[in-house]
């Protein structure tokens, strides 16, 4: 018995072996796919981590009008986002807005704050300059470690009444094209067909109509091409050996244009990307090589984020990759081709339209109002959806008068479209208002003829450290210099460095010099302009010199401008609207024409002193010594070698001194000829503070502070030593009140101060509330006619919107 048990529970283990061989045996394909490819593991992490290191900043500015006159305010609100979610971001404090003219001369430069993405300020038009188009530009000092195609970049209209201008400057120009061919991919291959994309436009980059055909070295036609929108389109084409290639291009008058193709490989690979299905995005590449067939990845991501990455083996030179439309993000795409190296082979971007975009409603109690008549607007936001869209928005009411300027492009399509081309994108706005086939056609051929990203695939996959010169501004602005030897013009390491400014209360930066001699200050709370100066410890070394550095970036963009143009026949609105802004500026308040003071705190750098004496309070001395060793505990007075010193008295440590001086300031700025400090009147001191145990600030550290701040914080008639810079320098702008009379009372109606307010309104800050809802109210003003509103917002998770709408004033009979 016992036998037959033990031979059947043998046979029953060993069933159940091999039934466990089966299952591993079927599941093992399943395992081993549910295991990823080592080699697309580490391209996602690098990618990973690149992107994390690479944190990308995009800025949208929307400015109060497209058209200005010098002496009106250009009022402006920044939205800044992360590259990649389109989402806020609180990274950088400053932002750094210009106006350049055409040869990238700027002529108004101003910094201003950023909360958690959000900044708002303005700037007054320079009466100096020349009536044309102007650029205005914007960016965060991190910015600056990449591309000047990255900052935000916007035209406006700036005209001079009080000069006399040309109002056609480029009518007499010679008209010039330029187009340019994007091969799908990159590259054209000899014997393998591509889709090219082509784009022709005129010296003011704008699309032409023209027709146009590929011609070879014998003047035969290979192809037709004409453009489908904004001088941009496609056509397809097989290179063949031995064979050279040029494209012949007819404007609308008949002129001919040649331009030579890409160049042509005889071995390579192309790339073809078409809807599959409704779902499926198919990735054809074919290749031409004489070398083996491998394996080749396609990596595909969105603004650095949602990263796939498939791995296939080309089979009779093509390889075909189905990609889910709905693992994308929503915006531009990159897809990329990369061979078992790493090494690109092709790419090219596809756009997936955003289907959760923030839709922004407005209106007004009526179509029209008497002048001076309060105006009552509602805004809602709501998503497309229909769910609730908590939104921080600006809004401008201005005059449409009859001098027209196009309206600058919205927050939407730059932020989903714009922000990540290459190029300037005409009428960005077009490819968001359809989704037909016509519309998705052009958009694909926007992303063919505007292809670019924002890094090098070689920073992804190599083993090295970009170096990022320009610090993300996390706290304030930085304001950088050189410090070299006047003797021998080599710059200097390890120097003490000092920064400070006439400012109640004293602010005060120190650093050191790095060994290239840069020294860098962070300035935090710094607002508006300050005359600054800069040095070194004068008693340890004066034979340096500083040179300070703009803070405002170099590179530029070569976009084209467009031509400026005035219609003559609007001289009499122009004429009014100079009246009406010279009778605004010169009825402003002064309140309202001023900066707002900013003081975020009344107490000096240094904090609470330990000790503080008010002068007034005691009996006055003749002489500063006397009051410091009659007064002043825990500042000790010495002479040696006939030289004053001050000795601070240890609180951390009972009866005991330090050995070396503090640091001593005269309305915050620091004096290190303790001897000329002496001789001032001790009438003009109004205050003694006190600090005594070690004071660090930043990388340098004190034995205590002696602080004297005389009656009106400006040195009181003391004299610098001559190698003290002091300069002139402008902060972040302090906050500027926009002005709007109310007219609540009769008596504010029947005021005769004139109203001629072109913009009406300006609100940079507008939030819906939980129901989605906001409220403003303004008055208007004498001035009657057809009134725009024009609203920009966005939620705290990208969605933008923007909403425009017009209503009357007319001045009713009584």
């Amino acid at each position: 018995m016992e036998i037959i048990i033990y031979q059947k529970t043998d046979y029953t283990v060993k069933h159940k072996q091999f039934f466990y061989a089966i299952l591993f045996t079927l599941f093992l394909p399943v395992a081993s796919r549910a295991q990823e490819d080592p080699w697309i593991t580490s391209i996602k992490q690098r990618f990973l981590l690149h992107s994390q290191r690479a944190v990308q900043e995009k800025i949208y500015l929307h400015l109060d009008r497209p058209l200005y006159l010098v002496g009106e305010s250009m009022w402006f609100k920044a939205y800044n986002v992360e590259g990649g979610s389109n989402s806020f971001i609180g990274m950088s404090k400053v932002a750094y807005m210009e106006v350049l003219d055409r040869e990238n001369n700027p002529v108004a430069q101003t910094k201003f704050s950023l909360l958690e993405g959000k900044g708002h300020g303005a700037l007054v038009i320079p009466s100096t300059i020349a009536s044309g188009i102007y650029k205005v530009r914007c960016y965060t000092n991190w910015m600056k470690n990449f591309s000047a195609d990255y900052f935000f970049e916007s035209t406006v209209s700036i005209i001079n009444p009080f000069v006399k201008f040309d109002a056609n400057p480029d009518e007499k120009k010679a008209v010039t094209y330029d187009a340019g061919f994007f091969p799908e991919g990159g590259y054209l291959v000899n014997d393998l067909e591509s889709k090219v994309g082509f784009r022709v436009v005129d010296q003011s980059g704008k699309g032409i109509d023209f027709n146009g055909a590929v011609i070879n070295q014998d003047n035969d036609t290979i192809v037709r091409f004409k453009p489908t929108r904004y001088g941009i389109g496609y056509f397809r084409m097989t290179p063949k050996p031995n064979n050279t290639y040029q494209a012949v291009v007819r404007d609308t008058k008949g002129k001919p244009s040649l331009y030579p193709l890409a160049d042509i490989k005889t071995e390579g690979y192309v790339m073809q990307v078409k809807d599959s299905t409704n779902r499926l995005i198919q990735v054809t590449v074919t290749s031409k090589t004489e070398a083996a067939a491998g394996s080749v990845f396609m990596v595909a991501h969105t603004r650095q984020k949602n990263v796939i990455v498939e791995k296939k083996v080309i089979d009779r030179n093509k390889v075909v990759f189905l990609l889910n439309r709905e693992k994308l993000g929503e915006g531009i795409s990159h897809l990329t081709i990369l061979n078992e190296k790493l090494k690109p082979l092709c790419e090219r971007l596809y756009f997936k339209r955003p289907d959760k975009e923030l839709t922004i409603e407005g209106k007004v109690s009526k179509g029209s109002f008497d002048v001076r008549e309060k105006v009552t607007m509602d805004l809602t936001s709501k998503d497309a959806r229909g769910a609730i869209g908590l939104a921080n928005m600006s809004v401008a009411v201005y005059l449409e008068d009859s001098i027209k300027n196009p309206d600058p492009q919205d927050i939407a399509s730059y932020l989903w479209l714009s922000s990540d081309l290459r190029g300037n994108v005409e009428s960005p706005e077009y490819y968001f208002q359809s989704d037909t086939k016509g519309a998705d056609e052009n958009m694909d051929n926007l992303m063919i003829t505007h292809g670019w990203r924002r890094f090098k695939w070689s920073e992804v996959f190599e083993n090295k450290t970009s170096e990022y010169p320009n610090l993300v501004e996390y706290d304030g602005h930085f304001v950088y210099g050189k410090l070299t030897n006047t003797q021998t013009g080599a710059p200097t390491a390890g120097l003490e460095a000092y920064l400070a400014a006439l400012d109640f209360p004293a602010r005060l930066y120190a650093t050191r010099s790095e060994p290239d001699g840069t020294v860098r200050f962070e300035l935090r709370n710094f607002f508006g302009p300050k005359e600054i100066t800069i040095q070194t410890n004068l008693s340890q070394d004066s034979t340096y010199k500083f040179e300070m550095a703009s803070p405002f970036s170099k590179q530029f963009t070569v976009k084209p401008t467009a031509g400026f143009s005035f219609d003559k026949t609007k001289e009499n609105q122009l004429l009014t609207r100079t009246i009406n802004m010279q009778t605004n500026n010169a009825f402003l308040p002064k309140s309202f024409s001023q900066a707002k003071p900013v003081i975020t705190d009344s107490t000096a750098f240094f904090g609470p002193p330990d000790e503080k004496y008010f002068l007034d309070d005691f009996t006055r001395f003749p002489t500063l010594e006397e009051v410091l060793r009659e007064y002043v505990r825990g500042v000790l007075v010495r002479r040696r070698q006939k030289e004053f010193h001050f000795r601070m008295i240890d609180k951390l440590v009972p009866n005991t001194f330090y050995t070396t001086d503090p640091l001593t300031l005269l309305d915050g700025i620091p004096i290190f000829n303790i001897d000329k400090l002496m001789e001032i009147d001790p009438l003009k001191i109004k205050k003694i503070e006190t600090i005594s145990s070690r004071y660090f600030l930043g990388p340098l550290s004190f034995t205590g502070i002696v602080s004297f701040s005389t009656y009106q914080n400006d040195l009181a008639g003391f004299e610098l030593s001559p190698k003290v810079l002091v300069m002139r320098y402008e902060g972040v702008q302090a906050p500027r009140e926009f002005y709007e009379p109310k007219y609540d009372t009769k008596a504010d109606m029947a005021s005769r101060l004139p109203d001629f307010r072109n913009l009406l309104h300006w609100s940079p800050d507008v939030t819906t509330d939980a129901s989605g809802k906001a409220q403003i109210q303004f008055n208007t003003s004498d001035q009657t006619g057809t009134y725009k509103v024009v609203v920009q917002g966005m939620t705290g998770n990208g969605r933008a919107g923007r909403k425009t709408f017009t209503f009357e004033v007319a001045k009713r009979s009584m």
